[in-house]
């Protein structure tokens, strides 16, 4: 390979490191190119299978800033699954495919930055898809959006229910005495009322009865002021 060709493909390799989700690094060895060609047609858009060269995949690498991650995985014939869609519809192709053919063997790989191992990307394969996941993640926020709204329209009645409560116990801690003291008390009140202006017409009443009894007694006063000047003048005759 020309030396030009060589930095073209140390190019290509870094860009697809760069801009891929990860990178599973697999070997090969005894699979002929129709089962290559078969694999990566199960891969579909989630991921590219690329034959790599190690020398120049290690200088790709470290131009990325992956080369701890693969640089020891890089040995014997190696090719390279970039997943580019669904990581974990990726493994899970990768996966059933060494299940049916032994020869392709998962060495490791590279998720966002961070090393992985075989059997790392074997659990990463067991998980639900992603948009299975998205499905189920929408049906918990509509059903906890649900409960939410029932509760806030369940808040007038409770409410209401603990007033009517509230007002039950307040009634019952009442003393059972306490209205009708409270009724003979007003009674009294008006009773009280009514009696005021009675006593204030009774009133003159009575002071004319107390003139009318002390009339006689001035009366009787000048008759007896009278008497004795008569009998002095029965003295003078006799």
């Amino acid at each position: 390979m020309a030396r030009a060709e060589k930095v073209a493909a140390v190019a290509e390799l870094t860009e697809r490191f760069q801009t891929s989700a990860g990178a599973v690094l697999t070997e090969y060895r005894g699979l002929t190119v129709a089962q290559l060609g078969e694999l990566r047609e199960s891969l579909g858009d989630n991921a590219t299978f690329a034959v790599v060269k190690n020398t120049l995949t290690k200088i790709a690498a470290n131009e990325a800033g992956i080369a701890d991650e693969l640089s020891g995985l890089l040995s014997g014939p190696s090719a390279i699954a970039f997943v580019r869609g669904d990581v974990v519809e990726a493994a899970k192709g990768l996966r059933d495919f060494a299940k049916a053919h032994p020869f392709l063997v998962i060495k490791g790989g590279v998720l966002e930055g961070k090393g992985m191992t075989p059997d790392e990307i074997g659990k990463l394969a067991d998980l639900e898809p992603r948009d299975v996941l998205l499905a189920r993640l929408a049906g918990a926020m509509k059903a906890s959006l649900s409960g939410a709204a029932a509760t806030m329209a369940a808040l007038p009645a409770g409410m209401a229910r603990l007033l009517a409560a509230l007002q039950e116990k307040r009634a019952a801690s009442e003393p059972a005495g306490a209205a009708p003291a409270d009724d003979a008390q007003a009674a009294e009140s008006v009773a009280a009322a009514d009696a005021g202006p009675a006593a204030e017409a009774a009133a003159p009443a009575g002071g004319s009865a107390a003139a009318d009894s002390e009339a006689p007694s001035s009366a009787g006063d000048h008759a007896d002021a009278d008497a004795p000047s008569g009998e002095p003048g029965k003295a003078d005759e006799s």
